[in-house]
Parts: structure tokens; C-alpha cells; sequence
């Protein structure tokens, strides 16, 4: 079953985390009170809607206390940014993440019910997407236009099993260039290497060869 996010706010930051989780195979509820901006969505996300976040009768109505993951990706108005978060909490969405402006906006969102903080001039809008669609991916950079590099610790479709159990390349195209377990990192890990619970791979490849492979072995 596909889980269920809603991004408020396509700007910049908020198209970027919407195209992403689209692109994973994610249903995206797309929310703005710009047309222009919401007409940019209607055919990347799953549904696209003008509408007034700080209107709590308006996202009762878009049904957005039963999302997985609402994501208030709101510009300059940290007023509606606020008062969006405190809606969505008292109308208990499981998980709210909220773009910050400042450190002080970032200290009032955990307050009043945020679960994730994020600076989009510190973070890409990519690598959130990858992080809040599972625990498991701890890091997602991007290499270039193409590819890139994920961390990801060790799920339990993974452990107990060797790199060749997990034939990640010949699969997904994929490689995986290290594995750390604390401080320690092995580089280049051999193919009879067994994964543990506490092990993070760091995998390199295509972005839709990577997308392949977190989607089988590492979305729980």
C-alpha cells in the first residue's frame, strides 16, 4: 500500500520534495493558494488543489488528518507557516515536517508540533524526500544530474544476508562502496560479507537504479 503525503507550499523547496516523492511511486496531495503554481503539479502529483492552509474547515475537508506525511513547505509567511503547523497537529496528522526560516522560526515549529525541522539553504529538497519516505535512508546525495550516493542502514529484508545474497548490482545496477558499522568502515566489502542490524551501506548508482533498489530493500 502506497503511502500518503501532502506538500503545502510549491515553491522552490516544496515542488522540489513533491516532484521527488512523485517520482518514487508516492501519492502526493499538492497544496498551494497560487493557481500557476498548482497547475505545475496537476500532472506530477497525485492531486493538485489551491487552497488556504490556515483554513482548518478547508483541510478537513482535503481529508489531511489521514496522510502519512504532511510536509508545510510555506515561504516568507512565517505567520501561515505557524498556524498551518498548529492545525495540523491539533487535527492529529502523524507526522508534520516544516520548512524553517530562521532558528528561532525553527525552535516555535518544535513547540508547537513539529516532528521535523528543515532549512532548505542547508537542505535539499531530494535528500528530504528520501529521508521522510523510510527511516532507513540516513543520507542521499547527489553526485550530479544523474547520479548519486545513499546511506542507508540496514533493513530487515537486508540483514543476515551476504552482497551476494542481496546481488544489489547485477539487480539494481547499483554498488555498494562501503559499509560502516560505528567507526568502523570497510571499503570495498568483500562479496561474502554478511549484514548486521547495525551496519550502513553506502551505495552509488543512477538515480532510478537507486530508486529500484530502496523501494525493494530499504522502504520498510
Amino acid at each position: 500500500m502506497k503511502r500518503e503525503f501532502a506538500v503545502i507550499g510549491l515553491g522552490r523547496f516544496g515542488g522540489s520534495v513533491c516532484e521527488e516523492l512523485s517520482l518514487e511511486g508516492m501519492k502526493v496531495l499538492a497544496i498551494d493558494k497560487n493557481e500557476h503554481r498548482v497547475n505545475e503539479f496537476k500532472n506530477i502529483a497525485s492531486h493538485a488543489v489551491i487552497a488556504d492552509s490556515t483554513d482548518e474547515g478547508v483541510l478537513k475537508e482535503l481529508g489531511i488528518k489521514n496522510m502519512d506525511h504532511v510536509i508545510v513547505a510555506i515561504g516568507d509567511n512565517i505567520e501561515a507557516s505557524i498556524l498551518t503547523t498548529v492545525i495540523l497537529d491539533d487535527l492529529g496528522v502523524e507526522k508534520i515536517t516544516v520548512k524553517a526560516q530562521s532558528d528561532y522560526h525553527a525552535k516555535i515549529l518544535h513547540k508547537i508540533g513539529a516532528n521535523q525541522v528543515v532549512h532548505p539553504e542547508r537542505d535539499m529538497g531530494k535528500r528530504i524526500a528520501h529521508s521522510i519516505i523510510s527511516s532507513n535512508i540516513l543520507d542521499y546525495l547527489e553526485l550530479s544530474d544523474d547520479y548519486s550516493m545513499v546511506e542507508v542502514a540496514a533493513s530487515k529484508k537486508m540483514q543476515g544476508k551476504t552482497l551476494v545474497d542481496l546481488n544489489i548490482r547485477a539487480k539494481f545496477g547499483c554498488n555498494v562502496v562501503a559499509i560502516k558499522n560505528g567507526k568502523d568502515i570497510n571499503v570495498s566489502p568483500t562479496a561474502d560479507y554478511k549484514i548486521n542490524y547495525e551496519d550502513t551501506l553506502i551505495v552509488i548508482g543512477a538515480d532510478d537504479d537507486i530508486s529500484k533498489f530502496e523501494k525493494h530493500y530499504v522502504i520498510d
